[in-house]
């Protein structure tokens, strides 16, 4: 089963895979994650702000480290008495 991640991702980008990336995990059409930063930035100005707040903060999507590297052994340390 695989696991939905937020991600930037590099097959539908068209800056830095922000839009797409949320899109896909939200499982919507890019082009209405794209109008609401548009809309966003007209708005209020905050848009391209908040885009490159989470271009830094979303992993790009091969870049994913695991949580627990040690997930295939089991390390077991003991008292040398």
């Amino acid at each position: 089963m695989s696991e939905k991640r937020l991600v930037r991702v590099q097959d539908d980008r068209v800056i830095l895979g922000v839009a797409a990336g949320l899109a896909r995990y939200v499982n919507i059409d890019p082009v209405l994650v794209r109008l609401f930063f548009v809309l966003l930035t007209l708005s209020t100005g905050y848009g391209p702000l908040i885009y490159l707040l989470l271009a830094l903060l979303m992993p790009a999507e091969g870049v994913i480290a695991k949580a627990n590297s040690f997930d295939s052994e089991e390390i077991v340390i003991k008292d040398a008495v």
